[in-house]
């Protein structure tokens, strides 16, 4: 799933607050397709305008005055597929996944920065190797398991001419699909402490176990931090 391969954008976890650009100071504009630099044509899509969700869900719920306190907002957006049908029930199927995998890859990368901190977690401890092995391999699915309360509020899709002479590998017609998710704030948090405890338990050892649990005590208030720019 290609979001879930492009999760970095939380990599910004680590950056100075000097270049935090918060969801009040980023603007997100509908683009006309034609203003679009891609290796494809717009053919056809549900909207004339390709929606600023699609980009960054929650900014765009911030900027349009949506309940950003009561809910946290999501988009997913499918490679493309053979046909309108399949990319949108492929968009909805794997939403909850994508999420479930952005967790994973924040708590991970939680453990990376705990490393190098003052009480850090011994990266050459085998109790740590095997957490992160835990993280990566395993914690996303668990995640899903436990993720309640996701809905789709909007979908789009595009159909795209692929044009050799543009920068694609190969002329071809394919559609993309995207939606629009809303989860309630309680759901995630609950969802997120609670994958932060699997984590924390996965460790044998009481020591390790406790600087798991120190690492990843604000999990859940950070990601939300991450998610508007604010760490």
């Amino acid at each position: 799933m290609k979001k879930l391969l492009v999760i970095t954008m939380l990599l910004g976890f680590g950056v100075s607050c000097s270049s935090v650009r918060t969801t009040e100071q980023r603007d997100l504009e509908e683009k006309e397709h034609d203003d679009l630099k891609k290796d494809y044509l717009v053919r056809d899509s549900s909207s004339p305008m390709r929606p600023g969700w699609v980009e960054d869900a929650e900014v765009w719920a911030n900027n349009k005055k949506l309940d950003i306190g009561t809910y946290r907002y999501f988009s997913y957006e499918t490679d493309p597929s053979v046909s309108r049908k399949m990319s949108c029930n492929q968009a909805k199927a794997n939403a909850r996944a994508d999420i479930a995998g952005e967790i994973a890859t924040f708590i991970d990368k939680s453990l990376a920065s705990s490393e190098e901190g003052a009480n850090a977690i011994d990266e050459n401890n085998p109790q740590t190797k095997g957490l992160r092995q835990f993280v990566s391999n395993t914690l996303a699915e668990k995640v899903q398991a436990i993720m309640h309360g996701v809905s789709v509020r909007k979908t789009y899709w595009e159909k795209r001419k692929y044009k050799k002479k543009m920068g694609a590998k190969r002329d071809f017609t394919a559609f993309t699909c995207a939606v629009f998710l809303r989860v309630p704030t309680e759901r995630l948090t609950r969802a997120i402490d609670e994958a932060a405890n699997h984590v924390a338990n996965a460790a044998d050892d009481p020591e390790t176990k406790a600087n798991v649990k120190n690492a990843l005590q604000d999990a859940s208030k950070n990601f939300v931090k991450a998610k508007q720019g604010q760490l």
